[in-house]
């Protein structure tokens, strides 16, 4: 039932997108972080001092703990995060057309799952697939012309928008295949606990990544959500344009790692 509710709250969300494609193919224009609306900035702010408040409770004490952890440790969590996340971008190439990133990007998965131990050593990147970008659906509809709709803040998960808030539920209808194996389906060999809490651990390792620049983000802003705002909506941007452009100080700021 819960599933069946947060289906159907995305989609209601999702008709606040901008949908209208032109037909030159511009990208840039229709995802300008400057144009995006906060048409419901009450909501908000209000759930963002309700993810401020789990974080301070949850994410921050844990991320402090896990940041004094080996190097080698945390280097192989974040490397088998990324392995999994193959599982999202290999099909979102095939559907941006890119045939040989997906191919590399295959490469990267089955020898990093094998002789990499489920991930844990990057040894693609010693062969020569070193290249890897993350890629999602909510990526793959900005480069098909689909606009980015409102801004929203959602619970635990953070800064989206509409359209990549409806893209995320393609993870939970067939396109994420570590979900369909672990949640989806019963295959005998993974459980539901297996998918939550690679995403727990996803955003443990996300915040302790950026704790120091998320910490001083805070106290330098005179409006932190708004900060935050603007920061996820440029880096956001620079994602579906693949640009190397450095947005700010954060380290891997890859804000749509959890939903994905």
């Amino acid at each position: 039932m819960l599933k069946k509710i947060l289906l159907i709250l995305i989609t209601t969300l999702a008709l606040t997108l901008n949908a209208n494609a032109g037909s030159d193919g511009e990208i840039k224009l229709k995802n300008n972080p400057a144009e995006i609306k906060d048409c419901s900035e009450g909501f908000n702010r209000a759930t963002f001092a309700l993810n401020q408040g789990l974080d301070k409770i949850l994410f921050k004490p844990v991320a402090s703990v896990y940041r004094v952890l080996p190097s080698p440790v945390k280097t192989g969590v974040s490397n088998s995060l990324d392995n999994l996340s193959n599982l999202v971008t290999i099909p979102n190439n095939v559907l941006q057309g890119d045939f040989a990133k997906a191919g590399a990007n295959t490469g990267r998965f089955i020898i990093n799952t094998t002789v990499g131990i489920l991930g844990l050593i990057d040894v693609a990147q010693y062969l020569g697939l070193s290249e890897y970008e993350k890629e999602d659906y909510g990526q793959s509809l900005a480069k098909a012309g689909v606009g980015p709709g409102c801004y929203i803040v959602l619970p635990v998960l953070g800064p989206s928008t509409a359209r990549d808030t409806f893209a995320s539920t393609a993870n939970f209808l067939g396109g994420d295949a570590w979900y369909n194996v672990t949640v989806k389906n019963n295959t005998h060999y993974f459980r539901d606990f297996d998918y939550y809490s690679s995403k727990v651990t996803a955003g443990v390792d996300f915040r302790a990544k950026n704790y120091d620049s998320i910490e001083n983000l805070e106290e330098n802003s005179l409006d932190f959500y708004a900060s935050v705002k603007s920061l996820y909506l440029q880096d956001r941007q620079q994602r579906i344009l693949n640009s190397k452009k450095i947005i700010a100080t954060q380290d891997d700021s890859d804000w749509e790692e959890i939903e994905n």
